[in-house]
């Protein structure tokens, strides 16, 4: 019987190596058939079929796909040998330390352009250097400006995504989608996916394959449209997500270099971010729509059938957003009249509200997903409700421990004078080089880009960047509210391409799914255009809005 069955397989082997080659122009020899065979039969489009070029296409799309490969297995290689984030920030911290003491046998110095005081090098390996360290190490990480309002926004966050509100909401809003913006409902799902964490990358993702699934289209398709809203529109959004505190945390930690006074409130990008979401979605979906779908072609499986909210899940939807208008309405009594308790005096945006927005976000998040999570049954007693929010917490503890480290680079840096110091001399340079306005953020976009394909982490990278580059655009004229819109259209455009970014490789077990033949570069052959196209497009953007003189937030100007 095996006998019979090997002799059977091996004719239709033949019988089917006979069929490929029937209809090429030219004969050629059996062993070089099936070397091509080999070579360029492969799914480039990665549509789970099996694909044959035209004479003399074949050969330059594999070697054009064999060459980006290795590109990427290159920075893969070198991006694999980059020790931990927190590993680096105390690599940075002792640089800082080292540093110092260079800087101040070198003498550095640099006079403030405002009070035309002289500033020294603070040489953290003196006897007051090292008290300072020893006593300030516990102050740094409990003081350090991300740490307490990223704690807690995730318990209002947490309950919310335990419950199963933000799938729910994620779910409920592709779903009832038309088919004619079913590509533009899933972008702009993505990008209101910012709003719970990790949520869009590990539920909404897998769900736009199975709704384009549903409407007949390729799922590789869908993948790629709410990948680019989830990632590659992290820096735009129509609220305030979860990256804004943190965000707005370390540019107020690095401003105050220049101007102790100052605050960077979460909303400081609101404006900005808002118009860009528009624009992701419309370019997002015009992309899908224009290049990915027709590069990928039909897909030839079985679908998957996709299951409804139960009548249950929808009722407590429903009841979950009445309480968030309840709360909205709560919060406009409170803040807009002039008698409000939480207007206080003179402008709204520097009252009690704006002050204490990360208040705001908890109650936001948590009454409605209490509301639901009741509802549905996911939370039926306070037991049951301190463990979403304890779960949540438990997903926090990579970032406490980068944390830990981060503050102590952060405030080394900050009481050494060199940030300071780097930003007076680096304005001064800038100016020289005749740099200004919108030019100068392109190349501050097109830097953190490039930032952008060796460290994926985006509070890692600003934490970073935030302490040099805030500081020297404030001495040059600019708020930080730009430098960190400039610095979040960098970190967006190239997350969808970039290995480094941390949900790379279950963006690719997702794609697996529907290809057995994908990998590295299809991922990157499907994102790339998105890329491209949203670089161009959201450089222009920003040049348009500082051109207008546009506020980019509240109390979020162009100009310091």
């Amino acid at each position: 019987m095996d006998e019979k069955k090997t002799d059977n397989t091996v004719k239709e082997e033949k019988v089917t190596e006979k069929d490929s080659l029937r209809g090429q122009e030219n004969d050629h020899e059996k062993e070089e058939a099936e070397s091509k065979s080999d070579g360029q039969g492969k799914d480039l489009k990665g549509d789970g079929k099996s694909v044959h070029h035209e004479k003399g296409s074949g050969g330059e799309k594999a070697e054009k796909k064999s060459f980006l490969l290795r590109a990427l297995d290159g920075i893969e290689i070198v991006g694999n040998r980059l020790p931990h984030p927190a590993t680096i920030f105390a690599i940075l911290a002792l640089t800082v330390i080292v540093l110092s003491w260079v800087a101040t046998v070198l003498e550095w110095t640099a006079v403030h352009p405002t009070t035309k005081e002289k500033i020294d090098v603070f040489n953290l390996i003196s006897g007051d250097g090292f008290r300072y360290m020893f006593v300030s190490i516990t102050d740094n990480f409990i003081n350090f400006p991300p740490f307490g309002i990223v704690l807690v926004a995730m318990v209002g966050i947490g309950v919310a995504e335990g419950s199963g509100l933000i799938e729910a909401m994620l779910k409920h809003t592709v779903l009832r989608a038309p088919k004619r913006i079913v590509t533009a409902a899933v972008v702009a799902t993505g990008i209101l996916s910012h709003l719970g964490s990790s949520v869009g990358y590990v539920v909404l993702i897998p769900l736009g394959a199975m709704v384009f699934m549903a409407f007949g289209r390729h799922p590789i398709a869908g993948i790629a449209a709410a990948f680019v809203g989830v990632s590659g529109g992290f820096g735009a959004n129509f609220f305030i997500g979860s990256i804004d505190p943190i965000l707005a945390g370390l540019s107020e930690s690095a401003a105050r270099i220049i101007e102790p006074s100052i605050s960077v409130n979460p909303a400081v990008n609101l404006y900005f971010m808002f118009a860009s979401a528009i624009m992701v979605t419309l370019v997002g979906t015009v992309i899908t729509e224009k290049i990915v779908e027709p590069r990928l072609g039909s897909y030839e499986h079985e679908i998957e059938e996709m299951k409804p909210l139960s009548k249950r899940e929808i009722n407590g939807v429903r009841w979950a957003f009445v309480s968030l208008l309840v709360v909205t309405g709560l919060f406009l009594l409170m803040t807009v009249p002039e008698n409000g308790v939480l207007r206080g005096e003179g402008s709204v945006l520097k009252g009690p509200f704006f002050k204490g927005i990360i208040t705001a976000m908890l109650i936001v998040f948590l009454v409605p997903g209490l509301v639901y999570g009741f509802y549905v049954r996911t939370i039926r007693n306070d037991k049951q409700l301190m463990e979403k929010i304890t779960t949540s917490m438990k997903g926090l503890a990579p970032y406490i421990v980068l944390v830990f480290f981060a503050s102590q680079f952060v405030f080394f840096f900050n009481r050494s004078n060199l940030g300071i110091i780097l930003a007076i001399n680096g304005a001064e340079l800038i100016k020289a080089a005749g740099l200004s306005g919108a030019s100068l953020m392109i190349i501050f976009v097109l830097f953190s880009a490039i930032m952008n394909m060796f460290l994926g982490s985006a509070s890692a990278k600003w934490a970073i960047m935030a302490p040099v580059f805030v500081p020297m655009f404030m001495l040059s004229g600019y708020h930080p509210a730009l430098t960190q819109a400039a610095f979040r259209i960098g970190d967006s455009v190239t997350n969808i391409i970039t290995p480094m970014m941390s949900y790379f490789a279950l963006i690719l077990t997702f794609m697996e799914k529907y290809d057995k033949k994908a990998g590295i570069g299809t991922l990157i052959a499907t994102m790339l255009p998105y890329s491209i196209i949203l670089t161009i497009v959201w450089i222009i953007l920003l040049a348009l809005w500082y051109v207008l003189g546009l506020p980019l937030g509240p109390g979020g100007p162009l100009h310091f």
